[in-house]
């Protein structure tokens, strides 16, 4: 999937959101499960798609091989695969319109960088497949329900933890990570459970470039990693949660 289009999907997923909250807002109607949101505290099991990029910070360095001859390389994540992800969520309601969310998630995905010489116009690509252990804790703003339909934004950190690094690669990065997320969704309150699709982006915080590569065995690998400053890791997640 080409960023384009994954931007195209994300448009139509919100403008999806948002357009069913007019829907029902003609006329009263009985409402499902009117007390579910009382709670002190609940809980429930999601599972999703989600994308996960690079932002990739380049320097300009030139390699200079024996036969005196230069190479400029640049690297990009010029298009998205998408992965899957499953966990589960515990909710504390503080007030009628704030709750905090701790949601332990598990991602499973990768993505491909591709790396081109900008004079020879050669290139190779290496596929960096994660699987994260993540847990977000998320405070969440509710609007007041109507019907049986309850939009809301979400905001907050992820520590997210690869437990899939492997290392004699063009790059490598980090197990350690911290995301900044926001997203919006939707609580439907439907006769036995309620659903909840959510959409949200992740921004990493830290810069999670390994630049000492003494793992490396094959040293020509090293240009690579010399011709990149910093990797932010990113993520758009598409969530369905079930309470």
């Amino acid at each position: 999937m080409t960023k384009r289009r994954l931007r195209i999907v994300t448009i139509i997923a919100l403008g999806m959101l948002v357009g069913t909250m007019p829907l029902s807002a003609q006329t009263r109607k009985v409402q499902n499960r009117p007390y579910i949101d009382l709670r002190a505290w609940h809980y429930g099991f999601l599972f999703g798609l989600h994308v996960q990029d690079l932002e990739l910070v380049h320097n300009g360095h030139v390699n200079v091989l024996d036969d005196g001859t230069e190479e400029a390389w640049f690297a990009e994540v010029p298009s998205y695969s998408p992965g899957f992800n499953v966990g589960v969520l515990g909710e504390a309601r503080f007030t009628n319109e704030l709750s905090l969310r701790i949601i332990p998630t598990m991602y499973f995905g990768d993505k491909t960088v591709e790396f081109f010489e900008q004079n020879k116009g050669i290139g190779t690509q290496q596929t960096i497949k994660s699987t994260y252990f993540t847990v977000p804790v998320d405070v969440k703003w509710s609007a007041p329900r109507f019907n049986n339909y309850r939009p809301y934004v979400v905001a907050g950190v992820v520590p997210m933890l690869d437990l899939t690094v492997k290392k004699q690669k063009e790059l490598l990065t980090r197990r350690l990570d911290l995301c900044f997320e926001v997203g919006m969704g939707c609580d439907f309150y439907l006769p036995f459970f309620k659903l909840i699709p959510e959409v949200k982006f992740c921004f990493g915080l830290p810069n999670i470039l390994v630049r000492d590569r003494s793992d490396l065995i094959d040293k020509n690998l090293l240009k690579f990693t010399q011709a990149i400053d910093a990797a932010n890791s990113r993520m758009i997640v598409f969530n369905f949660y079930f309470e």
